[in-house]
């Protein structure tokens, strides 16, 4: 309590208290109130400046464990990303390679299904680190769509698994004409001399020596797509279409054997060999093409022939000679 104020009465002669009005009793005990009220403010201000309450301590607590849990999960989806990747990469380079199958295009594993607003509608706007949460749900957005894009291409491959015996059948695999001593083949893929015009050209296939009306065999399942006479060029001649961007070429043949779009099977008599066309001297002229593209046809010469026997045909092929036939 306040001490107690006394003033000098003259006309007693004697000291008396002073007595506050209420007004001023009322002012002080409001003055005394609004100190503490001040002071309490202050010392809260202090310890909330320096001390954390319980309940902060508890939600850094959650912040921390939360922001862990993202780290972890963030670190899933990058391994099954890595995952998918490894999967894709099998899928293009080697299980579509053994079924002679196309890659999936990267402008289809690639395609984007919306931006980043689109995450954003989910979201209030509110949080602090809304971008962490915008970059997951766009991760596992685009993993489950590859995923899908994967599964569709597994349910391919299973169906090529299904027919692979016919897709085999389907791949040039013998040598057109029977050759077990190898002698018959005579010029092979690649620059040879032209025997009309005497200068190297480029030369598209095989050529074998042999007699006019030597049997010619398909050296694949397919189709006949062509069975023509021309008396330039080929003379007469035989395209099959095997499928899967394979055809044959079968060319200065004497007889055909087959008719245009009639199916045939390996090692089916197509026709006897002639001497054709622009021909130097009876033999067959064989071609592969694969997608449009003309390959070596011996590369295709795995089913008939022995490894040492292989190697000697690549030899006799390599001979850089004279063509026996002008396809020009």
């Amino acid at each position: 309590m306040g001490k107690q104020k006394y003033y000098y009465n003259t006309e007693t002669c004697k000291f008396e208290k002073v007595k506050k009005t209420k007004k001023e009793q009322f002012l002080n005990i409001t003055g005394f109130l609004t100190l503490i009220l001040i002071t309490s403010i202050g010392l809260v201000s202090i310890y909330d400046a320096y001390f954390e309450s319980p309940k902060i301590i508890q939600l850094k607590k959650e912040n921390s464990e939360l922001q862990t849990h993202y780290e972890i999960l963030n670190k899933e989806v990058n391994i099954a990303y890595k995952m998918l990747e490894n999967l894709e990469q099998r899928d293009d380079n080697i299980y579509r390679i053994i079924f002679e199958s196309e890659p999936i295009p990267k402008s289809v594993r690639k395609v984007g299904i919306g931006g980043i607003n689109r995450y954003k509608d989910l979201l209030d706007g509110n949080l602090e680190r809304e971008d962490l949460l915008i970059d997951n749900y766009a991760k596992i957005d685009e993993l489950k769509r590859k995923l899908y894009i994967q599964t569709k291409s597994y349910d391919d491959l299973y169906n090529m698994a299904v027919n692979k015996e016919e897709l085999v059948a389907a791949i040039p695999a013998i040598q057109p004409v029977s050759n077990k001593d190898l002698k018959r083949l005579a010029s092979g893929f690649g620059r040879r001399i032209d025997p009309f015009l005497k200068v190297k050209r480029m030369h598209y296939g095989l050529d074998f020596s042999i007699k006019v009306g030597t049997p010619i065999y398909a050296t694949a399942d397919g189709k006949a797509v062509v069975v023509k006479t021309s008396f330039g060029g080929f003379g007469k001649h035989i395209y099959l279409d095997h499928g899967n961007g394979y055809r044959t070429v079968y060319a200065h043949l004497d007889k055909f054997n087959i008719k245009r779009g009639q199916k045939v099977k390996r090692g089916e008599l197509i026709a006897y060999s002639g001497n054709s066309g622009r021909s130097t001297a009876p033999h067959l002229h064989y071609e592969v093409h694969k997608n449009g593209e003309k390959v070596n046809p011996i590369n295709f010469f795995f089913n008939d022939l022995t490894p040492s026997q292989y190697e000697e045909v690549i030899k006799i092929a390599s001979v850089e000679n004279q063509a026996l036939g002008s396809t020009y």
